[in-house]
């Protein structure tokens, strides 16, 4: 059986006591639950078994291709608008759609001005094999929070799904060391699709060049961070 820290392979199963907090387990990239088993793990991919406090299990690899799951945070592009659903792209398989009323405070009467080639920063609300992708910019008080259209002032870069899930990492110190060197603000999508908007293009640039940094050297994030230090 797979246990944490291991590299596995698809086909493989997770049974190793697998945690839950008030029921739920966290189910990352490369992994599904069994429906054979719900205690196991189903493993989908190939990479390093990996599992963050107190419920979180995912497959860190070398994945390109985004594969949409229910609950990511993503950075998408609108490609087409017709009537009320926006077609979006995410980087995987098919684009997906968003509602026009999936916006906080839209109405049939007021809608949001979203023009194809904006960004947006959006939920997976479904993610069927069989069914388009479906997004919200929306939580489930329908309020938007970090959720939305993303500023054209903004700049988009791409960056290897692994890296953007150690991003995502709340304990990860990368983001924090770069915010004390300049001010910034980012939207990352677990897609590998990353937003950008700083005061100045130096600034930019040296956010990007540090990513460029991470996905070429072989050194952990905490080196990373000596350096910037």
């Amino acid at each position: 059986m797979a246990k944490i820290g291991d590299f596995v392979l698809p086909g493989e199963v997770v049974s190793d006591s697998i945690k839950s907090l008030r029921g739920v387990t966290v189910i990352g990239p490369g992994l599904r639950q069994n429906e054979e088993n719900p205690n196991t793990l189903y493993i989908t991919e190939a990479g390093k078994l990996c599992f963050k406090e107190p419920n979180t299990y995912w497959i860190e690899g070398n994945r390109n291709h985004y594969i949409p799951k229910r609950g990511d945070l993503v950075v998408g592009i609108v490609v087409k608008k017709a009537g009320d659903s926006l077609k979006i792209d995410i980087g995987s398989a098919e684009f997906a759609s968003l509602s026009m009323l999936s916006f906080e405070g839209a109405t049939k009467k007021h809608k949001p001005d979203v023009q194809v080639g904006d960004l947006v920063y959006a939920k997976l609300l479904n993610a069927h094999r069989e069914m388009e992708p479906e997004l919200v910019c929306i939580d489930s008080y329908y309020k938007a929070g970090k959720l939305g259209i993303l500023s054209n002032d903004g700049f988009l870069t791409n960056i290897s799904l692994g890296l953007a899930q150690k991003l995502l990492d709340i304990e990860n110190p990368l983001l924090r060391t770069l915010g004390k060197k300049f001010p910034y603000e980012i939207a990352i999508g677990v897609n590998g699709k990353v937003w950008i908007n700083c005061k100045q293009s130096k600034d930019v640039n040296t956010l990007i060049k540090t990513f460029e940094f991470a996905e070429q050297h072989d050194k952990s994030i905490i080196d990373i961070c000596n350096q910037l230090t």
